[in-house]
This record gives C-alpha cells, sequence and structure tokens, in this order.
C-alpha cells in the first residue's frame, strides 16, 4: 500500500527513507559478496533475485529521499504526498520474491505466470486506491476508496491461496529440507505481506498513528520482507543441494 505523508511532515520523515536507503544498499553488498564466485547454477539464481530485490529497492530509496517519485493528491481539503515509485519498487521486486519461492517449490511456469498476476493486480489495485479522490458507480470518493482496497485484498487473497495450496504441494514432492525451507519463507512472507494493508488502515483510513510512524512501519516491513527474507533463503545449504534432476518449468504444465 501507500507511504503516505501529510505534506509537513515529509522533511521529519525523509530519515526514514534514508535509513532505508542506508538499508538496502548494506543488503544488496551483503547478498553480491556472499554469492560471489557461487558456482552452483541453481544456487547462482537465487543469489541474482536477491542482489535484484535488494538493488530495485535501494534505487527507490535514495530516489524518495532525494524527493524523486512523489505527488499530490487533494482530498477532503487536505493534501496527501504519496510516494509512487514505492509502488514501481513493489510492482519489480515482490514478483522477484515470490519467483524465488517459486523456483525452490520446483513449480510450473504457468503457475508462476498466475502469482505474478495476482501479485501485479494487488500493487496496482493498491496504487489506485490511494491516488483516487472521487467515487463512482454512486459511491461516494471514500467508499470507493474501500472498494478498490477490498479488490486488492482479494488479490492478494489469490497469491496467498497458490502459495498455500498449489505451490505447497509441488513443494512436498521435493525433498524434506526444501520442503522445510519453503514452508517456512512462504509463512513469513504471507504475514508480512498482509502487514501492508494493515499499516494503510491504520495510518491513513482510521488515522491511529503518525504519518512519519506510518513510514517508518513500511520501511520495517520492507527491511524484513526484502532483506530478511533474502538473507534466509541464501543462508540454508538447501538451495545448493537441490539435483539437477529438478524439472524445468514449462507453459503446459
Amino acid at each position: 500500500m501507500a507511504v503516505l505523508l501529510q505534506a509537513g511532515a515529509i522533511d521529519s520523515g525523509r530519515v526514514w527513507l534514508l535509513l532505508g536507503t542506508i538499508g538496502m544498499v548494506f543488503g544488496t553488498t551483503y547478498f553480491v559478496g556472499t554469492g560471489w564466485g557461487e558456482q552452483n547454477p541453481k544456487a547462482r539464481r537465487y543469489y541474482i533475485i536477491t542482489v535484484a530485490v535488494s538493488a530495485i529497492a535501494a534505487v527507490a530509496y535514495l530516489a524518495m529521499t532525494l524527493g524523486y517519485g512523489v505527488m499530490t493528491v487533494a482530498d477532503g481539503g487536505q493534501t496527501q504526498t504519496i510516494y509512487w515509485i514505492h509502488y514501481v519498487d513493489w510492482l519489480l521486486t515482490t514478483p522477484l520474491i515470490l519467483l524465488a519461492l517459486a523456483l525452490l517449490a520446483e513449480g510450473t511456469r504457468r503457475m508462476i505466470i498466475i502469482l505474478v498476476g495476482f501479485d501485479a493486480s494487488m500493487i496496482l489495485f493498491g496504487l489506485v486506491t490511494v491516488i483516487t479522490t472521487r467515487g463512482m458507480a454512486g459511491l461516494d470518493s471514500e467508499t470507493f476508496r474501500f472498494v478498490l482496497w477490498g479488490a486488492s485484498v482479494v488479490a492478494y487473497l489469490g497469491v496467498l491461496g497458490l502459495l498455500v495450496r498449489p505451490l505447497s504441494r509441488e513443494a512436498a514432492k521435493q525433498s524434506t529440507e526444501v520442503a522445510m525451507l519453503f514452508s517456512m519463507l512462504r509463512n513469513i512472507v504471507i504475514v508480512l505481506w498482509a502487514l501492508y494493508p494493515t499499516i494503510w488502515l491504520l495510518g491513513h483510513v482510521i488515522n491511529v498513528i503518525a504519518p512519519t510512524v506510518t513510514l517508518f512501519a513500511y520501511l520495517v516491513v520492507d527491511l524484513l520482507a526484502k532483506i530478511g527474507v533474502g538473507a534466509l533463503l541464501l543462508r540454508s545449504d538447501t538451495i545448493r543441494e537441490q539435483t539437477t534432476g529438478t524439472r524445468t518449468p514449462t507453459l503446459l504444465n
């Protein structure tokens, strides 16, 4: 969901954006150093994915720190600052995280495409939710935004359903170590991603947490989801022990 700040809180919130930049750069450096010289092609793909995720996030946080990727939306007499580049970040990085999970489970290419489709829908609906200032179909703006938010949640449930059922079944066909690693990372991703819409509701709709606290909450979840999950994945010897006989996903599967 969106990183929303009232106009007067931008300067005080930039410290979290700067810390996010530093954290993502540190994570990228760690992933590059950890995977440097890796000869196992199946393990190397995970290093490439984790480096890409943290590097994209580092660029996004740096841009926001410097004041780029920002738009203002006037709603109800108030002006809100929306960091739309955060959505670009999520649109690029969350499919990569899901791809890493799918590769670990040896999911089919068709399954991966559907999974990424739900994920992209979740993010795009979230973006439309925060930039919408007018109602539609007889609904006022606030009600219409809840409808859009609900559509984003439904798309998230689609992601959750695929992770819990089809991909988990595929992971169970692999070794016990792969199945356990997949299950752990899947559960972490599900919990962390559920926090995004929760923070959005608390920080923007219900307004029970301050804008800068909302921004800090997103920073924490971003670091855990992008650096934490990647670190857990790369620290496991399981990614190097996947047999070379595992199948390659195809569109026909």
